[in-house]
């Protein structure tokens, strides 16, 4: 198979890339990566024209910009529609909900609060009506293992006295990115379609997640400052989309034990 990985110098992008046993040709916008090829997902033109010449049996598709609409709405429309045919795995998120007391399946209906989760819901829509047999991976906040992810990187902003703070209020379940790139390869080799939550089995607060980071670091946990924040509790429930998987979803107490 040949696969072809959007996003591929992020975060998330670069551990598909580093995990994928398949023929990889990975795509960036402006940081490249070696043997990537230069897409604007933004441009219908260019998208078309890099998958008509990569000719992948299948995308990853996890290029966004939490601030850009275009990027995060609008792109995964265009390479939707350059893929059909072309079997397509959507990394999406768990903003696409607005926040309530119990988690949510892969049944729920998104109702976004953030402009972010509008985002990533309006390409939901798309993908689902140009393409039914695309999987839509919904995750959440995702954590490495060497200080790279957004949320480590903020915490050690924070112990070191940058302005901030961890918000109190704020309920995820947090995944490790190994984890979750091995799980996404895994749905891009099955046969399932639609939405798929693939999250950790634990809910923490984003106050106890910085504080599980900073322990691990060998900061001060009790040194970060927070604020009860908007509540909002999104909870992804994974338990059905796990037991399609042979990689286990680690719980954050686990992957972060100190």
């Amino acid at each position: 198979m040949r696969l072809l990985v959007t996003g591929a110098s992020g975060f998330l992008g670069s551990e598909v890339v580093r995990l994928a046993e398949h023929e990889v040709v990975p795509t960036y916008y402006s940081q490249p990566v070696p043997g990537g090829v230069r897409m604007d997902v933004r441009d219908r033109g260019e998208v078309d024209d890099v998958i008509r010449k990569v000719r992948p049996d299948g995308i990853i598709h996890a290029a966004f910009q939490q601030s850009d609409w275009a990027t995060t709405a609008d792109g995964p429309a265009n390479v939707a529609l350059a893929a059909r045919g072309t079997r397509l795995v959507f990394v999406s998120t768990d903003v696409v909900f607005g926040g309530r007391s119990e988690p949510y399946d892969e049944d729920a209906s998104p109702c976004p609060v953030t402009p972010y989760g509008a985002a990533k819901a309006a390409a939901e829509t798309a993908i689902r009506a140009i393409d039914p047999s695309a999987v839509i991976a919904r995750t959440s906040l995702i954590i490495g293992y060497d200080g790279q992810s957004q949320s480590e990187r903020f915490v050690h902003a924070l112990a070191a006295g940058e302005p901030g703070a961890l918000y109190s209020g704020n309920i995820r379940c947090p995944v490790h990115v190994t984890d979750l790139a091995s799980a996404l390869l895994e749905l891009l080799d099955s046969d399932a379609k639609g939405p798929a939550h693939v999250a950790g089995p634990q809910a923490v607060t984003r106050l106890d997640l910085g504080r599980l980071i900073a322990t691990r670091d060998g900061l001060d946990p009790h040194a970060l400052p927070f604020t009860p924040g908007p509540p909002s509790d999104v909870r992804l429930d994974s338990t059905r989309t796990q037991t399609l998987l042979r990689t286990r979803l680690r719980g954050v107490h686990e992957f972060l034990a100190a």
